[in-house]
This record gives C-alpha cells, sequence and structure tokens, in this order.
C-alpha cells in the first residue's frame, strides 16, 4: 500500500519491509559481534518495540533473555513530555549485561528515564539498541549503541509503531501525509 487512512490522518509509504529487514540485520551483526560469549538480557519496551525485538532476536548468534517493560509518554502524534511506568521490570539485572531495545527515539526522554531507573538495580553494563532514531528531535544526553536507521523527524506509523493504538500492524513504516 501506498498510501493509508488511520483514523482522521492520512499516511504514505515511507520505508519498505525489505528495507526495515536490512537495518535489523546490521543491528544484529553488531550485536553479535560485541556480545560474543555473553548472556545479554534484551529488554524490549512495549507496546512499539515488539516487532522489532521478534525479529531481532531470531538473528542473535548467542544464548540471551529477554523481558518486557512498558512505559508511555506520547498521546495521539505528540509527546506528553512526561514518562510513565505501565508495566515495570521483574527480572533481577544485577551484574548484568543489558540491551535495551526500542522502536524509536526521538527526544529520548523515555530511555533517559529507563537509564535512571535501570541503574538503580546495578547492572554491569546497560547498552541501547533502536530500530529508528531522529537526530533533530534527540534532548538527551546518553550513547545509543546500535541504530538500525536515522529518519527525519516526521510523525510516523507502521511496523509496531501506532497512531492512537492502530497501524503496529503494518509490515511498511509510513509518514503522515502533509
Amino acid at each position: 500500500m501506498k498510501k493509508i487512512t488511520l483514523h482522521d490522518k492520512t499516511f504514505v509509504l515511507s520505508i519498505a519491509n525489505d528495507d526495515i529487514q536490512k537495518a535489523i540485520a546490521k543491528v544484529a551483526q553488531q550485536i553479535n559481534a560485541d556480545m560474543a560469549g555473553e548472556n545479554p538480557l534484551f529488554i524490549s519496551l512495549l507496546n512499539g518495540a515488539f516487532m522489532f525485538t521478534a525479529d531481532l532476536l531470531k538473528l542473535m548468534d548467542m544464548v540471551c533473555e529477554v523481558s518486557f517493560i512498558k512505559y508511555s509518554s506520547y498521546a495521539g502524534t505528540q509527546s506528553t513530555g512526561k514518562v510513565t511506568e505501565l508495566i515495570g521490570l521483574n527480572t533481577d539485572i544485577k551484574n548484568r549485561t543489558v540491551i535495551i531495545l526500542e522502536d524509536i527515539i526521538d527526544t529520548g526522554a523515555t530511555i533517559a528515564r529507563l537509564l535512571e531507573d535501570l541503574a538503580r538495580l546495578s547492572p554491569k553494563t546497560v547498552k541501547i539498541a533502536t530500530m529508528l532514531y531522529k537526530p533533530a528531535a534527540f534532548r538527551e544526553n546518553f550513547k545509543i549503541d546500535y541504530v538500525g536507521m536515522e529518519i527525519p523527524n516526521d510523525f510516523i506509523v507502521g511496523y509496531g509503531l501506532d497512531y492512537d493504538e492502530i497501524g503496529r500492524n503494518l509490515r511498511d513504516i509510513y509518514v503522515l501525509d502533509k
């Protein structure tokens, strides 16, 4: 589909699934090289990162674990600026290598809050992997270790990303039609 309508907004194709899968393979290759011999704990942020997490973990060459948490900072097409923990971590991460999996990093507020929360649990190290990164929107001061692709600061849906809870199931990524 070249164009879709979700609720009251129209979106146009931006990133095809083939390109998404190539970006995930690139991230997987980097993580596999860096984590050889490790047993990392992947922490996936719901809801958006579930598709990225599933596809990425299929490409991992090491024994690993995955856990899911849920933070929220969006309402409609805008970040609220306030990060709320909806589902917390129930896995012991003390002295563990942790890799956060995020669908998209824009302002960075959600990951900044998560990094604060994880630091209190004494992990050995924390790395960050994101499918998509919006450098023009980024406002925080932390390192993003693995980036699938950089994109403009536009509102997008598909491949796990939603507009008011719909559109996550789309295999491709669509940008808001201006």
